[in-house]
């Protein structure tokens, strides 16, 4: 099984690449926060003009999956996946094709 992992930068791009994708804007005009919460697990915020967009965690899987198709050229499909808060690097997903 080929493991992969995606740091917070991939993380925050991958949210910014979903968000414009869907509201058709670019996505270097995007700032992304992103979140964990005991209760409410893995989640991101999209700024942009003004507007807040929150990504639960079942959203932020599928930016997470919409970047290992358009931007690694992978089959996110056939992917587990499975993010983490790594003391050093910040939040991480894993990767396991």
């Amino acid at each position: 099984m080929e493991k992969l992992t995606l740091l917070e930068q991939d993380l925050i791009n991958a949210v910014c690449l979903f968000h414009a994708k869907f509201k058709n804007v670019e996505p270097q005009n995007i700032e992304v926060e992103l979140m964990y919460d005991d209760v409410a697990g893995y989640s991101a915020e999209a700024f942009y003009n003004g507007q807040l967009e929150v990504y639960n965690s079942v959203n932020f899987i599928m930016a997470i999956r919409l970047y290992i198709d358009e931007q690694l050229g992978r089959d996110s499909m056939s992917a587990r996946i499975s993010l983490d808060i790594h003391d050093e690097e910040g939040m991480v997903a894993y990767i396991e094709f």
